[in-house]
């Protein structure tokens, strides 16, 4: 929490406040995709290959360019933190930061994930979102966020004096990638990044500017669905904070499997192309 301040305010201090914000990345010349040409294709999807994610663990799956993958809740209300990563080539991964930028705190139907630098380009369309109705609430909550960096040990000992859990979102994706890999679990770790946290509510709190949680509106049946702009390895941890209606980090939180389902339309969205990587020349100016 921010101290009270010991600044005196200025005689313009309300002028200052009352300057109307301007939206940081104008994102009208941005190139959107054509999301009905993505769902003409949902009707008639097979599934192709389900994975199952244990509670308090992570588990890895692949999606080949072309193809849907749906996040479901299949037991009970859960959270779960998403890696994702360019399957030929890992050092392009997902960019939440960047997708916030474009997008907003939450993602939702329409919106795309984008990776990191210097690949910067979509690698995963939202086609499907069974919480969409959700928005925001009166606490200014809202489900999908790329606000959070994940639960993990390092944090955890800092808050608990000490405490050792390696159970945290950030040791689970790292176990679970580092088997998927054959790295040591030290290099492993290097690249877990910034997750899309999957039906977790959050928001910040007005007066103090906190990043909350509360308890998930999911329910079992709900999912998100992304398609595949680029073949991606997926990486996603079943939080140990169960639907995060109490805590991170715990060993008595209700906490339930998820389902990963992966399908395979039985065409491309029409005028579809996989997204470039990003036409920048790298020079900065040198």
């Amino acid at each position: 929490m921010k101290p009270s301040p010991i600044t005196a305010a200025p005689a313009d201090a309300a002028a200052r406040k009352a300057v109307k914000p301007v939206v940081c990345y104008p994102v009208e010349s941005l190139p959107r995709p054509d999301l009905s040409a993505y769902r003409a294709l949902r009707d008639d999807l097979e599934l192709v290959e389900t994975i199952v994610v244990p509670p308090r663990e992570a588990a890895t799956w692949s999606v080949p360019a072309g193809h849907f993958c749906r996040i479901v809740c299949s037991e009970g209300p859960q959270v779960g933190d998403l890696n994702l990563f360019n399957a030929n080539d890992l050092k392009e991964r997902l960019y939440t930061g960047k997708t916030r930028a474009l997008n907003g705190t939450h993602v939702g139907l329409g919106d795309q994930l984008f990776s990191n630098f210097p690949y910067l380009r979509p690698i995963a369309t939202i086609t499907h979102d069974t919480l969409d109705w959700y928005g925001f609430d009166e606490f200014g909550g809202a489900v999908h966020d790329v606000i959070g960096t994940r639960c993990d040990p390092y944090t955890h000992n800092l808050l608990s004096h000490g405490g050792q859990y390696h159970h945290c979102c950030h040791s689970n994706l790292t176990r679970a990638f580092a088997q998927k890999t054959g790295m040591a679990p030290r290099e492993a770790e290097g690249y877990v990044h910034d997750v899309l946290n999957v039906f977790m509510c959050t928001g910040f709190t007005r007066d103090t500017g906190q990043y909350f949680m509360k308890a998930s509106p999911v329910r079992p049946g709900d999912y998100l669905e992304f398609f595949a702009e680029i073949d991606l390895l997926g990486c996603m941890s079943a939080c140990p904070g169960g639907d995060c209606s109490s805590e991170h980090s715990s060993d008595t939180a209700a906490c339930h499997p998820m389902v990963v389902e992966v399908y395979k339309a039985k065409g491309l969205p029409k005028g579809w192309a996989a997204p470039p990587v990003n036409g920048y020349d790298g020079t900065h100016g040198l």
